[in-house]
């Protein structure tokens, strides 16, 4: 027996062939008459939430009872996905929103099957693209027909029944530059702007972004500390201040006795900026940056020349290899890893300071810092092989 509900939720009832129906009430026709949506699920829980989906889409504005092509509701998405995303985030969706239709265009959302996801995947990977691509291109489809599944739209979301692409690359280590490497930058790199940064980049595990958005109040005058309380986020090609990464990118970084004269020395500046473009109060662009990194490299051909993230990679390896443990070292570069988030809780600054200490020690580089006047270093110790 159908059991009437109250306040506009509709009629409830259980189907002979056991499924669960849900009517509503949903406006009028033309002719002044009631106008009713059925909805069906196995569960009454289930039933209920697509009843409440298609609610929640009318009020939201989008029309439900229309046939949606995919490039349309995949623009729906976006626009009411973006706002939970990272300016620098929703230029790479974007990236991959443009792919994916690309993929599908003038294509109904209905009629895309399991199949239309495989063959799109193969192609992808036919014309090149990177398993990281791949993954993005799946995640994403999958995402947009959830929430038309969600808005019954579609029956079923077809990314869910279609197949994974097996990894066929293998997996790439990331690049990082050796102990012996290292000790030749420190010793090597210029005393200039460029050669200051890589140093600290080295000595701390700092983002790229991170870096171009310091202040000079961010460094302590003794240049030990270095706050991280801001990064440089990209929005359509212009480098503008926002927030870090993520909420455990709050952080203050201790910095090794070896390089706080670089940290100092970087201080010591009018600009709003360490670094910082032609145009006053404005943060450097990545690329210019990237190019400066490139040339301070290139004049040093006992190095590879890699990229600046690489010298995030290289801390940590390096600092495993002096041995420090892993919730220490994700401490101090500020990794969002949720499953770690309780061991940077309880890490110690002792701790933290001995960690850095030893980076001090292995990597010297000949000038002394404000709490070091005698000048005193340490020659470079040897690490174990790690893999």
């Amino acid at each position: 027996m159908a059991k009437r509900r109250s306040n506009g939720e509709g009629t409830l009832r259980q189907r002979p062939n056991g499924l669960w129906e849900l009517t509503l009430m949903d406006g009028f026709q033309s002719d002044g008459r009631r106008k009713y949506k059925s909805f069906y699920a196995k569960t009454q829980k289930e039933v209920k939430q697509k009843a409440r989906a298609y609610q929640d889409a009318k009020a939201e504005g989008i029309e439900v009872d229309v046939v949606y092509y995919f490039d349309e509701w995949a623009d729906l998405w976006f626009e009411s996905h973006k706002d939970n995303i990272m300016p620098t985030t929703q230029e790479n969706y974007q990236y991959t929103l443009r792919i994916l239709k690309a993929a599908f265009p003038h294509k109904k959302i209905r009629d895309i099957k399991p199949f239309d996801i495989e063959m799109m995947l193969k192609k992808l990977r036919r014309d090149g693209r990177s398993t990281s691509c791949l993954t993005q291109c799946r995640g994403m489809m999958y995402q947009i027909m959830n929430k038309a599944e969600a808005n019954d739209l579609i029956r079923k979301n077809p990314v869910r029944f279609a197949e994974k692409m097996r990894y066929r690359e293998p997996v790439k280590r990331k690049d990082a530059f050796t102990a012996e490497e290292v000790s030749i930058l420190m010793e090597r790199l210029p005393e200039n702007r460029i050669g200051l940064s890589i140093r600290l980049m080295l000595g701390t595990g700092m983002r790229t972004q991170e870096l171009l958005a310091l202040e000079p109040r961010h460094i302590e005058t003794d240049g030990s500390h270095i706050r991280i309380e801001q990064a440089i986020n990209m929005q359509k090609g212009t480098a503008v201040v926002g927030l870090p990464k993520s909420r455990d990118s709050y952080r203050t970084i201790p910095v090794p006795q070896s390089l706080r004269w670089c940290a100092v020395a970087l201080r010591q500046t009018e600009k709003k900026f360490v670094w910082e473009e032609r145009k006053k109060d404005n943060p450097c662009n990545p690329s210019h940056f990237r190019d400066q990194f490139r040339k301070a490299l290139e004049a040093i051909p006992e190095v590879p020349t890699l990229t600046p993230h690489s010298c995030r990679h290289t801390y940590v390896s390096q600092m495993q290899a002096l041995g420090v443990d892993l919730s220490t070292i994700q401490s101090i570069v500020g990794h969002a890893d949720v499953d770690m988030t309780q061991h940077y809780l309880h890490v110690q600054e002792s701790i933290r300071l001995d960690a850095i200490d030893r980076f001090s020690k292995a990597f010297p580089t000949g000038r002394s810092g404000p709490d070091d006047p005698d000048g005193t270093t340490c020659g470079v110790i040897q690490f174990p092989n790690v893999g």
